[in-house]
């Protein structure tokens, strides 16, 4: 279990990491967003776990892995301002 919960947090920092790579510019401080995927990880684990039990590992970490990217997706801010032709 506590392998389980350093493992999903590790993922939660690799998808983070992987997010400050590619949008940089989209993000705000690093600090924030490795947070955010890290505890985005960690509530997926245990709710997946809450919900299907402890059978088996492979599902709670794709479960972190999907509340991880979609908390950090919470995180982006658009890409540029789009203006209007018309006014």
């Amino acid at each position: 279990m506590i392998l389980e919960a350093l493992g999903t947090a590790v993922l939660g920092l690799l998808l983070a990491w992987a997010a400050t790579v590619r949008l940089a510019h989209r993000l705000p401080n690093r600090p924030l967003v490795y947070s955010t995927g890290t505890a985005g990880a960690l509530l997926g684990d245990f709710v997946t776990n809450s919900a299907l039990g402890s059978g088996s590992v492979v599902v709670p970490v794709l479960g972190a892995a999907i509340i991880s990217a979609a908390s950090l997706s919470l995180l982006l801010r658009p890409s540029r301002a789009r203006r209007s032709l018309t006014a």
